[in-house]
């Protein structure tokens, strides 16, 4: 027994109707198209992965840039707020 009750027999048999019906010359055209197209199906979800690391990464650099110049701008304004006040009280 093979498949759900079909058997290797059974299996040659709808082969040989597939082959008669479709010829090789289509079925191997048939076949490379479905690699390519799995190929590319595979590539593209790595890209994808790949894409989606690369932003998250980003991400926490420039988060960090952020905070960074977040905190000059602040030490700047207030060295300007200090040194304005400075120029009043003298």
């Amino acid at each position: 027994m093979g498949f759900g009750g079909i058997g290797i027999w059974q299996l040659l048999i709808i082969l040989a109707i597939v082959v008669l019906l479709f010829g090789t010359k289509r079925l191997s055209s048939i076949g490379t198209d479905l690699g390519k197209a799995i190929k590319g199906f595979k590539k593209s979800v790595k890209d994808d992965d790949a894409e989606a690391s690369t932003e998250s990464d980003d991400g926490e650099d420039s988060n960090a840039k952020r905070n960074v110049e977040d905190k000059t701008e602040g030490t700047e304004k207030q060295s300007e707020k200090a040194s304005a006040d400075d120029k009043t009280r003298h």
